[in-house]
């Protein structure tokens, strides 16, 4: 499988600031299209802590490297200097990506939110990119996102700005993994057990497991054990949907079957691809 890692910028997730949505929106449209995410990263606005987050997600040899966050204007902005200490690649003025943030900054003058579209240091600082690096386009905002490759491992840097960060994913990433992913579909579907506890279901759900090794079974209980209200998720991937369909399928049956044996009830929640 096409292999994923998140890296999060921002010293605001690590307070508790601010909810890492940006992570959860990631990790749910990768898995979508047929990728798995192996890990998330949330680092500081640390130019240490960046750099070493990189490097040491490369050892791991992901196909992509995506991480939010300190792609703008201010001090703490530092993921791109992170990204190329860890490649130890220099910092330049990137004219593609200067002109595109030029040319925001005219349609903000003409939009009358601001007076003068003058390029001023901090400006210029959002077009300066690892060398080799390309920018993608912000439909939404200013900065714009940044790919740039490292043996084989494709790294791509976008805003924190939820709204910014999602347009450049969907308009310029989404196309890149949907090549790199092929024919390989998602399947998910859900059911909820009640009348019987999660210990109880363990056993079941390792044979189930065994039996079907191409199908990922999580539990998760809905309040106290007593309560006896489990949902279980189950999740494939597969060159074709039809193949991911049967493949859960063929789960559900067997488990449903092996609760009811207990003395469960179950109802399904959801079917999504």
């Amino acid at each position: 499988m096409v292999t994923v890692e998140l890296v999060c910028v921002g010293n605001e997730l690590l307070i508790g600031k601010t909810l890492n949505t940006n992570a959860q929106w990631l990790a749910k449209r990768i898995t979508s299209l047929g990728l798995k995410v192996r890990r998330i990263t949330t680092v500081a606005d640390d130019l240490e802590e960046i750099s070493s987050a990189i490097r040491e997600a490369l050892l791991r040899k992901p196909r992509f490297i995506i991480t939010t966050g300190g792609l703008g204007p201010t001090f703490d902005d530092k993921t791109l200097e992170g990204i190329a200490k860890a490649l130890n690649l220099e910092l330049k003025t990137n004219n593609e990506a200067l002109k595109m943030i030029e040319e925001k900054y005219e349609q903000y003058v003409k939009e009358g939110k601001m007076e003068k579209a003058e390029l001023t240091p901090h400006r210029i600082k959002m077009a300066t990119l690892p060398e080799g690096a390309k920018p993608l386009p912000n439909p939404v905002g200013t900065a714009p996102g940044v790919l740039l490759e490292a043996d084989n491992t494709i790294i791509i840097a976008l805003p924190g700005v939820p709204p910014e960060m999602k347009a450049i994913f969907e308009n310029s990433v989404l196309p890149i993994l949907r090549r790199e992913a092929g024919d390989m579909v998602f399947y998910e579907a859900s059911l909820e057990v009640l009348g019987i506890v999660e210990s109880e279901i363990a056993p079941i759900i390792d044979e189930v497991m065994h039996d079907n090794p191409y199908v990922y079974i999580k539990s998760h209980p809905k309040g106290e054990e007593k309560t006896s209200r489990i949902e279980l998720h189950f999740s494939t991937t597969s060159a074709d949907s039809e193949t991911a369909k049967n493949r859960v399928g063929r789960a559900i049956i067997q488990i449903s079957e092996m609760i009811k044996k207990k003395g469960g009830k179950i109802r399904p929640l959801k079917t999504a691809e």
